[in-house]
């Protein structure tokens, strides 16, 4: 399996190997963006059925990629051969295309010209023309491709499409890291700062204007240009340890997330599942998971996320039945039904590609 460590697919990457588990599925992870951080080195650490392959290799949507994209292709047949695995997992696209010569899956988190259609409301510019034409080759030699909603199915199909096969399975956490304690009166964020898509600037923008104090956790400087974006108007926690973003997700009231691109969104369910009244972009992506149980606002208009803010901190009772509601629905996307899910279509593909 793949992953990077930048970014959510970290999170996602960790939950699933531990819910493979109970499969008695051995997973060696290839890590790529970054170097592990200290707390990322512990988490894998505690993972029994894990042992890590790292590399600092660029991500195929970074700037100048391409030559490092290759070397790390290289990388992953290399490793291929020392590990020799039963199936390939891919959670980056590009090296889809590549003859791992075993059956080989690739997970659709997101992609660079559905995010600039939702972020910059335009198409990509011609410079992504050869990630276009990589990730469209990667994607249909795939056996099998996966998305978290099928919001990102249809996107991704629509742009790269079509695929030999594919099948949408929701991503999930674990609920015993996350509780509900007692809430207080604050808004909390959290994700990648410097991402556009995220939109975390618009909450901070209207930050003084809301009856209560807003916390910003998260990485704010870019992994590619290294530039920092600056937040006013708020508490700004930088990096938090999971133990830590648990905290603070449990005393939380409001989660707020006016995200403009979401394929999915972890952290919301992390939210959800301590007992946060939801706020966030309204996405097709995001409708589809969370229905009736977040209040949506366009990520465009920084009144309404204020005024829809401002209204969950003036109705206790509203908000507290928008908690129950997020709660309820977040025991839809728990860890184990998306470690059977993923058992059964690794079998699936297996087996079909053997009958080939």
């Amino acid at each position: 399996m793949t992953a990077d460590t930048v970014g959510g697919v970290w999170n996602y990457s960790l939950e699933l190997v531990r819910a493979l588990a109970p499969f008695k599925t051995e997973v060696a992870l290839a890590t790529m963006g970054a170097r592990l951080t200290e707390e990322q080195r512990r988490q894998a650490d505690e993972i029994d059925n894990l042992t890590v392959y790292e590399s600092e290799y660029k991500l195929e949507w970074m700037e100048d990629a391409w030559e490092d994209v290759e070397k790390a292709g290289k990388w992953l047949l290399e490793l291929k051969d020392e590990v020799q695995p039963e199936l390939v997992h891919l959670n980056g696209m590009v090296h889809g295309a590549l003859d791992f010569g075993v059956p080989t899956i690739v997970v659709v988190h997101s992609c660079v010209l559905s995010w600039w259609k939702a972020v910059k409301e335009e198409d990509a510019p011609k410079e992504w023309d050869k990630y276009k034409e990589l990730v469209t080759r990667g994607l249909q030699n795939a056996d099998m491709v996966v998305a978290p909603t099928q919001a990102m199915m249809n996107q991704a199909t629509a742009l790269y499409g079509p695929f030999k096969k594919n099948a949408v399975i929701y991503n999930g956490r674990g609920q015993h890291g996350f509780q509900f304690g007692k809430k207080e009166p604050f808004v909390f964020s959290m994700g990648r700062v410097w991402d556009e898509a995220k939109n975390i600037s618009m909450l901070a923008h209207i930050a003084s204007d809301l009856g209560w104090p807003v916390y910003i956790a998260g990485d704010d400087k870019h992994p590619a240009t290294g530039k920092t974006v600056n937040l006013e108007n708020v508490h700004f926690l930088g990096q938090l340890s999971e133990k830590e973003v648990s905290d603070w997700l449990s005393r939380a009231s409001i989660y707020a997330l006016p995200a403009k691109y979401e394929p999915f969104g972890l952290t919301i369910l992390e939210a959800a599942m301590s007992g946060c009244a939801l706020v966030v972009g309204k996405t097709e992506s995001q409708a589809e998971i969370w229905g009736n149980a977040a209040k949506y606002v366009d990520p465009s208009s920084a009144d309404e996320l204020r005024d829809t803010i401002n209204n969950l901190i003036e109705d206790e009772f509203g908000r507290n039945i928008m908690a129950c509601r997020a709660v309820k629905r977040s025991h839809g996307y728990t860890s184990d039904p998306m470690g059977q899910d993923y058992d059964h279509i690794y079998r699936q593909v297996m087996k079909q590609t053997v009958t080939v």
